[in-house]
């Protein structure tokens, strides 16, 4: 039954978005299929997006009261945990709501892949809806000399700088609400830089083993949420200033 809906909801219309992509580009470019792909589903993930950066904000803004409550209760543990449940339901703040996106863009990212590995042959075509073009076959070469069928290194490491780029903004930022957390706290200071360039590896190796089509999928969706959330700062930075 899960299988079955996440065939409907995710892999078919993801696929038959990209056909019909594929269809109305000028020269049938898989590539240029693959740019409105990526931002058709960034415009669906962006209110999860932007929830998660005012929820990341929100988290740093309590940090000095999760301190505080930590230094008073570090000798009763047991009342820690309620004492920081409060807080957040005081302050009404949602832990959880920052991972948000990453969990709802794993599904995407799932449906993506298996759209590269098992999507693109002549049987899947038979997945296409009625008002969407049967066109036979997709050609996955992409600008006239990129095979997106095939693994790239080149694809990869442009994944990869994408994902360092969009960690470093985050690093990069004043010293105010947004950077309490780390500057407040060299533990989390140190994970921090360390996740910073961790990532961007982690992407390269793992993005130079995929098809290159789903790692330009990756690059892409990287590269606009690195601009969003640059974008999206400056704006709640006015705000704040503002206010």
């Amino acid at each position: 039954m899960f299988a079955n809906l996440y065939q409907t909801i995710l892999y078919i219309p993801l696929f038959n978005l990209l056909v019909f992509f594929y269809n109305l580009v000028p020269g049938h470019d898989l590539g240029l299929a693959i740019i409105l792909l990526t931002i058709v589903t960034r415009i669906i993930l962006s209110p999860f997006f932007v929830q998660s950066i005012k929820s990341q904000r929100a988290m740093q803004a309590i940090q000095p009261k999760l301190d505080a409550l930590k230094e008073k209760y570090k000798d009763e543990k047991e009342k820690l945990g309620p004492a920081i449940m409060e807080l957040y339901k005081k302050e009404k703040v949602n832990p959880f709501s920052s991972c948000l996106p990453l969990l709802i863009q794993l599904p995407f990212l799932i449906a993506v892949y298996q759209v590269f590995i098992s999507g693109l042959t002549k049987n899947s075509f038979e997945k296409l809806y009625s008002f969407v073009a049967n066109p036979g076959a997709l050609n996955p070469l992409a600008f006239g000399f990129l095979d997106l069928s095939q693994k790239s290194w080149p694809i990869a490491v442009l994944a990869g700088l994408a994902q360092f780029w969009q960690s470093k903004s985050l690093m990069a930022k004043k010293p105010s609400k947004l950077g309490q957390l780390t500057a407040n706290n060299p533990m989390a200071n140190a994970m921090t830089k360390q996740m910073t360039y961790f990532m961007p590896v982690i992407t390269v190796v793992i993005g130079a083993s995929l098809p290159a089509g789903l790692t330009f999928y990756w690059f892409l969706t990287t590269l606009l949420s690195a601009l969003q959330q640059v974008l999206l700062f400056k704006k709640l930075d006015q705000a704040e200033e503002k206010s």
